[in-house]
């Protein structure tokens, strides 16, 4: 190896390790600056006497409950429940809303009849479909979930009609010449031209159906962690309380930082490998 050949090497692994180690950095960052903050404001919560009955919202309470959270098991069975209804809605959400995208946007005719009934679908606050979810559905369980996926469909749907949208019609037209048949267009150039497109509509409706998830979980189950911050406020817990409010955000984040790595991974037109 010759020493131009090792400079350029050593200048790409360079310009590689950069962004990650900012990123890295940042992220530490910013942290310790929240928790730092968190500390503070339960400092000042302890030290006045108006206000010491909520100190165990303070940083060092939430933490030291997590241990015993977790020895009682019930960080793990409101984290399971939770997401088994998370991803049960998701999987229908996405079951439903990648077909109706691609008929949207591969047939324009279908695409104008449907846009107007599916805006106003969309605009509909999921939580206003519970007194029909109740119901409709015989248990709570099933309710919630009819919720997520009624509040995730929608945005994979539009996002892969959008992405569809913007694929090349010469494609379609190449393809056909080439004697592709329907299921070949699909999963050959379809499917791997939206990729993009689909993952960011998942990530998007993950947001929303995690945000949907908690406080539907405030009524009539007894299970996930919408029911336990609801138990921990009427037991006064309120270092229970804070501790599953920080999970929640630590799960939503993982889930979130999950998507973002599958958009890079499989978006192979969009910077994916």
């Amino acid at each position: 190896m010759n020493r131009a050949t090792f400079a350029a090497g050593v200048s790409s692994l360079q310009s590689f390790t950069k962004p990650a180690g900012r990123c890295t950095c940042n992220f530490l960052a910013g942290m310790i600056i929240f928790f730092a903050l968190w500390w503070l404001g339960g400092y000042l919560i302890a030290i006045n006497p108006a206000t010491k009955n909520f100190a165990s919202f303070g940083l060092i309470p939430t933490l030291k409950a997590f241990p015993q959270l977790w020895s009682e098991g019930k960080l793990q069975s409101a984290a399971i429940a939770s997401g088994y209804r998370l991803g049960t809605g998701l999987l229908i959400a996405i079951a439903i809303g990648v077909p109706l995208g691609i008929l949207m946007g591969r047939f324009k005719r279908f695409r104008e009849l449907s846009n107007s009934p599916f805006q106003f679908l969309r605009m509909i606050s999921p939580l206003s479909w519970m007194p029909i979810a109740v119901l409709v559905y015989g248990t709570w369980n099933h309710s919630i979930i009819f919720l997520i996926a009624m509040a995730s469909i929608w945005p994979v749907a539009f996002s892969t009609a959008a992405g569809l949208a913007k694929v090349d019609p010469a494609w379609f037209k190449v393809s056909r010449n080439l004697g592709a048949k329907p299921r070949h267009m699909l999963f050959q150039i379809i499917l791997p031209a939206i990729s993009f497109d689909v993952f960011t509509g998942i990530r998007l409706a993950l947001g929303v159906a995690w945000i949907v998830l908690v406080p539907a979980e405030y009524l009539g189950v007894t299970s996930g962690l919408g029911y336990a911050i609801e138990d921990a406020r009427e037991t006064l817990s309120y270092n229970y309380l804070t501790a599953m409010v920080l999970t929640i955000g630590i799960i939503g984040y993982l889930l979130d930082s999950t998507c973002v790595l599958l958009i890079k991974r499989y978006s192979w037109h969009r910077g994916g490998n």
